[in-house]
């Protein structure tokens, strides 16, 4: 789910609403496409389980403790 922030900036003396208000919307789609198109995708990088240097410490035949199931 992406996260929308919205900033309310004073507007600078010489500038028209007009111009500030399309300023306002173009950071708001700059920051909605970069945080909903982000590449980044943490469920890709889980652990499912004891990786290469736990076998190494506790050897390929030492049983894996898992947690019981909920019955």
């Amino acid at each position: 789910m992406a996260l929308i922030e919205t900033h309310h900036l004073p507007v600078p003396a010489g500038t028209g609403r007009a111009s500030a208000l399309v300023s306002e919307v173009k950071g708001f789609w700059k920051g909605f496409f970069a945080t909903a198109f982000n590449p980044y995708r943490p469920e890709l990088h889980y652990m499912r389980g004891p990786g290469p240097a736990w076998r190494a410490k506790h050897g390929m035949d030492a049983p894996i403790r898992l947690k019981p199931r909920d019955r």
